[in-house]
């Protein structure tokens, strides 16, 4: 095949994750070639077989860790990668207050050693994984591009000083294409049933952990605080199905191809659905019963959060299409025939 007919080549970074796995279908679907990096920390050898059976398609896959030159040279002198999906990373609110430096240094450390990669094979396209966490907290709703920013856990951090890395390297390169995705709380699982959320342990997100308490894995749901400035008390969030999430990276990589700079762009329903909001539709759409019983108050959690998506319906033409219930059955379909 000439270069000029050559389909552009994905490098995906934490492919086999939750959100990575799903965007590389769409990926595939789409006629993209794909690379897919990751060392299985929060991921199973098993969402690969998975991502064949629902696409027939295949891809090329590297074990390793997106820190280490040494991998990232091996894939990058390997192949032509035209842009990449940066996933790689530890994900969890609560761990990271709990343990910073872990998620500094590996957070920014992938992301480092990544661009400084791509610098050096000319690749200048990129779509980072940030998140809604990046803003500071704020008693109207809904949150917009332009809202101030302000973290309020290391996690958070990671991704709001990933945001200025990405913002300096792009100022200092003209080629550089960049989008952001401050994306809000993926749920659901792949309609197949073959891709969901099963996280290593007990589960640190509200969706899988609901259906390890309906598959009877866990006793009881904890619900961090009821006292919030909410509708019932529990904290609000903007949940979007994970296969809408995975489009709209796809949308994102399209909308990078056809321009330079940097750009910030809302990922979510414009929704807020509460804690137990989600639990009642669960228990209704799933016929099965999720005992919770009320706790604390998770440190850094915030009240309410959901999203303004007017931007991204503008710049990418994206719309989430799924809702709550949609997300409720596919994840415990996932969960019953996959969580152990």
């Amino acid at each position: 095949m000439s270069e000029t007919n050559r389909k552009p080549c994905i490098l995906v970074t934490g492919g086999a994750g939750f959100i990575g796995s799903h965007t590389v279908c769409e990926l595939l679907n789409a006629g993209y070639d794909v690379v897919i990096a990751d060392n299985f920390f929060n991921a199973k050898p098993e969402a690969l077989d998975a991502i064949r059976e629902i696409t027939h398609k295949d891809f090329v896959f590297m074990e390793g860790d997106v820190a280490d030159h040494e991998f990232m040279e091996k894939i990058f002198s390997a192949h032509k990668i035209d842009a990449v999906i940066h996933f790689a990373g530890y994900k969890a609110v609560g761990e990271s207050v709990a343990k910073p430096l872990m998620y500094y240094r590996n957070n920014l450390d992938t992301t480092l050693t990544l661009l400084e990669t791509m610098k050096k094979y000319g690749c200048h396209h990129l779509v980072f994984s940030s998140s809604a966490t990046v803003y500071a907290e704020s008693e109207s709703m809904p949150l917009y591009e332009s809202n101030p920013l302000g973290t309020s856990n290391p996690y958070g951090e990671t991704k709001r000083m990933i945001e200025r890395i990405l913002g300096d390297t792009a100022h200092a390169d003209k080629d550089a294409s960049f989008v952001c995705l401050r994306y809000f709380n993926p749920v659901g699982a792949h309609p197949s049933g073959l891709l969901g959320e099963d996280p290593n342990g007990i589960p640190n997100n509200l969706m899988p952990f609901i259906v390890k308490v309906a598959t009877g894995k866990i006793e009881k749901l904890r619900v961090f605080g009821n006292d919030y400035d909410t509708v019932d008390g529990t904290g609000m969030r903007d949940y979007i199905h994970v296969v809408d999430l995975a489009k709209a990276h796809l949308a994102a990589l399209e909308y990078a191809f056809k321009r330079t700079g940097i750009d910030y762009i809302n990922i979510g329903t414009g929704n807020g659905t509460s804690v137990l909001q989600i639990v009642e539709a669960f228990k209704k759409v799933n016929h099965v019963d999720v005992p919770y019983e009320i706790t604390e108050r998770r440190p850094g959690d915030l009240a309410k959060v959901w999203a303004d998506t007017s931007y991204a319906k503008r710049v990418l033409g994206f719309t989430a299409e799924k809702n709550i219930e949609d997300m409720c059955r596919d994840a415990y379909n996932y969960g019953v025939k996959h969580m152990k």
